[in-house]
């Protein structure tokens, strides 16, 4: 099962990662097309290019239409989508300054404290989304420039966040176990301490 879920969760991440990439993609090119439009419209640019210019501006050179649309779109999916991984691995960043120095048995409850508390408020905005997906799909919102439908943006950041919650719940079931058995079964605090 820990197999299963960890493939999951990678796989998930390595998709957030492609649409990332995408959106960081998509903004620098729509920057340097921003860049250069201010560029062309200069008296500068059209004193040394002169007819240059205009052509150049006539074929579209500028911003991306509907960048921020994108961009807006995408980064709730990929917040989501990293999720799952961070949570399997015990990747959140944790300051156990007074913890520390606790029984493991504490040390135990408060992680599994921390990973119920996780899961539920997952579920609940995996929920939320579900219903301001549906809310979105009711009334035909679209975005402004690229006129796609808004739910498509809230269906992608549902998926990831169910996902989440799933895992999450599945590390909360394991850290019970640990706690009840005192023993550890997949390791905690992989990721950053600080």
């Amino acid at each position: 099962m820990h197999r299963f879920m960890t493939g999951l969760a990678r796989a998930m991440a390595m998709l957030g990662g492609v649409v990332l990439t995408a959106l960081i993609l998509i903004t620098c090119v729509s920057v340097l097309g921003r860049t250069l439009n201010t560029m062309l419209h200069s008296g500068l640019a059209e004193a040394v290019l002169g007819g240059f210019a205009k052509t150049l501006l006539d074929t579209g050179v500028g911003p991306i239409l509907g960048d921020f649309e994108l961009v807006e779109a995408g980064i709730a999916f990929s917040i989501f989508a990293f999720l799952p991984l961070c949570q399997i691995t015990g990747g959140h960043a944790s300051v156990d300054i007074f913890t520390s120095k606790l029984p493991v048995r504490v040390n135990r409850f408060i992680t599994l404290v921390g990973e119920v508390l996780f899961a539920l408020v997952l579920a609940l905005i995996a929920w939320r989304l579900y219903a301001g997906m549906q809310s979105k799909m009711l009334y035909g919102e679209t975005t402004f420039l690229l006129q796609f439908p808004i739910w498509w943006a809230y269906a992608a950041s549902f998926a990831a966040a169910l996902l989440a919650a799933v895992v999450s719940a599945y590390v909360a079931v394991v850290r019970l176990g640990e706690f009840l058995t005192n023993r550890e079964i997949i390791a905690a605090q992989e990721g950053a301490e600080h």
